[in-house]
């Protein structure tokens, strides 16, 4: 098939993929086509979950936010719907690092700053945020998050800590970044603020955006 009759059949898709409304075709035109054209952004959000919006939103990277509704794949909530820096997606990492990801939060504790600021909670705090009542995702397999009771807690357990970068990333790139610093999982917020969670965590860390220079 050549390309102009490939990026014919782009162009269809996109058009039937649009929404009359709140599809933003100018800034979002070239990444939607070129997401659809890799075929990861065609599917159909519904109660049951997302099947594509995983690598949808690796695709868009930080227009997600912006142009999912260009792909119909954003909540149908528009007066409801939370700021970007509420919403966030969530993901367990492959081959995590604990010596690492602890020597690291140790020594920025310690010295001079080096790109980021560390959240530390104890685990009754990171579980309770964990339920608090707001949009965020868990994409891809994951352990399902169970509250404890109160009584099974043990006191005596590390904090969770958390590593926020000061500056936006693309989810891709918090990706990356939290497997450089030996994280077990990460959580994008969807105004592009990347949290890397640690080992001694029970779910996702913190469920606000603190990065210091990524706020919108």
């Amino acid at each position: 098939m050549t390309h102009s009759v490939i990026w014919v059949l782009v162009a269809a898709t996109w058009a039937m993929a649009s929404p009359a409304h709140g599809c933003n075709k100018a800034l979002c035109a070239s990444d939607v086509s070129k997401c659809l054209l890799q075929e990861v952004c065609q599917c159909e959000a519904n109660r049951a979950g997302c099947s594509c919006c995983q690598e949808c939103a690796f695709c868009l990277g930080n227009l997600w936010e912006s142009c999912c509704e260009c792909v119909g794949l954003c909540d149908e909530r528009p007066f409801a719907a939370p700021r970007p820096a509420q919403r966030s997606s969530m993901h367990n990492l492959m081959s995590p690092v604990p010596s690492l990801f602890r020597a690291l939060t140790a020594i920025s504790d310690n010295d001079s700053p080096m790109g980021w600021s560390i959240l530390t909670l104890p685990v009754e705090e990171e579980m309770k945020q964990n339920h608090a009542e707001t949009d965020h995702l868990l994409l891809g397999p994951h352990t399902g998050l169970v509250l404890p009771e109160s009584d099974s807690l043990n006191a005596t357990a590390p904090p969770c800590q958390s590593i926020f970068f000061n500056e936006c990333l693309s989810m891709s790139r918090c990706r990356t970044a939290c497997q450089s610093v030996g994280a077990w999982r990460y959580r994008w917020f969807h105004n592009a603020c990347c949290q890397c969670v640690g080992p001694d965590c029970q779910g996702y860390g913190g469920a606000e955006a603190i990065c210091s220079n990524c706020r919108n």
